[in-house]
């Protein structure tokens, strides 16, 4: 099963969280091969990647518009816990100054009227948020 995006529960618990610390999310992405765009006839044929690119493109003056920045960009390597047989293209780590500016961006017009770009491009994807601080297993 593929998941390009949150359930409305996954969204509920994301922004009905208090937290005001600055957070991080981990994108995990595996692009189609031939994006898409069945619903976007309009838009040139393309790859999965390059779909992503025109994403990027579009969403990056919407993250700076919220303080957000993006902290890492790259290729994923091979597994080396966990299945062999799940890879990822591409990882991406965004940093928000907390979960209203993430929720804010997101929840935009100017967002909405880009997404279709992510929708086109992911054939599988996860978003997990990441909180800076103590990790469960330190003292």
């Amino acid at each position: 099963m593929a998941f390009i995006w949150p359930t409305e529960e996954q969204w509920s618990v994301l922004n009905n969280s208090a937290d005001d610390q600055p957070l991080t999310m981990l994108n995990l992405l595996l692009y189609r091969e031939t994006a898409d765009y069945s619903e976007h006839s309009t838009e040139t044929p393309c790859s999965g990647k390059q779909a992503y690119q025109r994403y990027a493109e579009a969403v990056f003056p919407l993250l700076e518009k919220v303080s957000a920045r993006v902290v890492f960009m790259g290729a994923a390597g091979d597994t080396v816990i966990g299945p062999s047989a799940e890879r990822w293209d591409d990882v991406l780590l965004v940093e928000y100054p907390n979960r209203q500016a993430f929720n804010d961006m997101s929840s935009s017009t100017a967002y909405q009227a880009i997404a279709y770009h992510r929708a086109a491009a992911l054939s599988d994807s996860r978003l997990v948020p990441l909180a800076a601080g103590k990790a469960a297993f330190q003292n």
